[in-house]
């Protein structure tokens, strides 16, 4: 499957305790890839991510905190890059536009 594109890659996902991340991960794992995730810890239990029980290396940090993703990016030196990081709740920005924005915007920005 994908021309074995992922076998034996250093892959990072952002976002990787999400529900969209986790499910990539998983697929990530199932061809044969070397994961690290960099997400914000699950805020609800039970929660998709423990559920899946992925055998992926997990930095639990903030995506605005530049210091910390560029120190994953020097250890792990990924050689594929998915950013799924994100404030993705509508009415959570309306409650906290800036946090909204230097999580969406900046973190890319830091990605």
């Amino acid at each position: 499957m994908f021309g074995g594109i992922y076998k034996n890659r250093r892959v990072l996902v952002t976002g990787h305790t999400g529900f969209k991340g986790s499910w990539l991960c998983k697929w990530l794992e199932i061809l044969g890839s070397k994961v690290v995730g960099y997400s914000l810890k699950p805020s609800v239990h039970p929660n998709h991510f423990d559920q899946l029980g992925l055998k992926v290396e997990s930095s639990f940090n903030d995506i605005v905190e530049y210091s910390t993703i560029k120190r994953v990016f020097s250890k792990f030196q990924p050689e594929i890059v998915f950013h799924l990081a994100a404030q993705p709740l509508v009415l959570e920005s309306y409650d906290n536009p800036l946090k909204t924005f230097n999580t969406n915007i900046m973190g890319s920005v830091n990605i």
